[in-house]
């Protein structure tokens, strides 16, 4: 049976921080989702070499996000060979939904027309931003789109990967599951 409504959050997750718990807590505060997809990018192209193991990053997202109200995390870009493209993701999704919302920060948000088939996306899904310190979260030009109430945080994993290896309190970044994995993974 479809859903009604589905959110799309999707990510590199190296690690999956604070930040993006507080993001899926307040989408799904909004009562507009019947669920909430996680997916951890296998091939994310657009961040390069250097990332952590794709089933590592998984297993951080589980850590972080499987207690979450209607949250489920997939591996349904892992499955698939290749780059991992937000398009192709929602083509599948909406096998299983009536509609497919792409969750997004606002420092991603205005690169959405950049991306791998940015116009076919802008008429399959509608854009929930999330807000982010420094970054507009008006309305984008062209796509349909809303701002997803919350409190900006200011974290990312970029800087989690940066610290050095017992230098800060990871509690105060990353969900506790998560960082005995984290750290194992980074040694």
């Amino acid at each position: 049976m479809k859903v009604r409504r589905l959110g799309l959050f999707g990510g590199t997750f190296d690690p999956p921080h604070l930040g993006h718990v507080a993001a899926l807590a307040a989408a799904a505060r909004t009562g507009r989702f019947d669920r909430l997809v996680v997916t951890v990018a296998g091939d994310p192209y657009l961040k390069g070499t250097g990332v952590l193991a794709a089933d590592v990053r998984l297993a951080m997202a589980h850590a972080a996000f499987d207690d979450l109200d209607l949250v489920e995390v997939s591996d349904i870009e892992l499955r698939r060979t290749g780059p991992s493209y937000t398009l192709d993701t929602v083509r599948e999704l909406r096998n299983d939904a009536e509609s497919v919302d792409l969750i997004v920060g606002a420092d991603l948000a205005t690169q959405l027309d950049s991306w791998h088939g940015g116009e076919e996306l802008r008429e399959l899904v509608e854009v929930g931003i999330v807000p982010r310190p420094g970054s507009d979260t008006a309305a984008l030009p062209l796509w349909r789109s809303y701002v997803i109430p919350m409190e900006p945080v200011d974290l990312s994993s970029t800087f989690v990967r940066e610290l050095a290896p017992g230098a800060e309190d990871l509690r105060h970044f990353l969900p506790a599951r998560v960082i005995p994995l984290f750290e194992q993974a980074r040694g």
